[in-house]
């Protein structure tokens, strides 16, 4: 009994692991932080700034990557305090908000990481964290949730085609619908 017991807290907590990691990994980077990554370092200030940063001292980079690493799950978990108590619209804001520090903290250790990875302990650190993602997707629980996720985002995707094709297709009857409706509109307005 105690076994069982335990075999399903460890399956509990380990599709809680998943459930956290997906929803970071698939809907918050992939969504929203990737393309602000993308903007963020495409930015010729910013390259200015990995000039810069290849020239500082790797003591004054750890420094500054923590700083801002800290404030960013900080941000995190205050948007999520809000979200839990109540001020759901001002959690969200708060952590729509921290997405671009994060994404440009994100951009600034892989600028950095070779300096970042002369510290053995924050190299260990950095391993150990890979470690946990890699043995996170390796369990069966987070396989099959992506299989189905990659299923469900084809549904998807096929549906929206469906619904833009028959709806908003150049010569649709919505379409040409609108169109008419648009124009009839136009014409009461031009006699008034």
């Amino acid at each position: 009994m105690f076994n069982t017991i335990k075999r399903k807290l460890i399956t509990l907590f380990q599709l809680l692991l998943v459930i956290l990691f997906i929803l970071f990994e698939e809907i918050i980077w992939e969504g929203v932080a990737k393309p602000i990554y993308s903007y963020v370092h495409s930015l010729k200030v910013l390259q200015k700034i990995e000039v810069w940063l290849q020239r500082v001292n790797a003591t004054v980079i750890l420094v500054i990557f923590v700083v801002m690493l800290a404030s960013v799950e900080a941000l995190g978990l205050y948007a999520g305090v809000l979200f839990v108590s109540g001020q759901a619209a001002l959690g969200v804001m708060l952590y729509l908000t921290k997405i671009p520090i994060a994404a440009f903290t994100f951009w600034m250790f892989r600028v950095t990481e070779s300096k970042l990875m002369q510290f053995g302990w924050f190299k260990w650190l950095y391993e150990k964290l890979m470690q946990a993602i890699d043995w996170l997707k390796s369990l069966e629980i987070y396989q099959n949730t992506m299989k189905r996720l990659k299923v469900t985002k084809e549904k998807l995707k096929q549906g929206l085609k469906r619904i833009k094709a028959k709806y908003f297709a150049k010569e649709s009857p919505f379409v040409r619908r609108i169109k008419r409706l648009y124009s009839s509109i136009k014409r009461v307005l031009k006699r008034d």
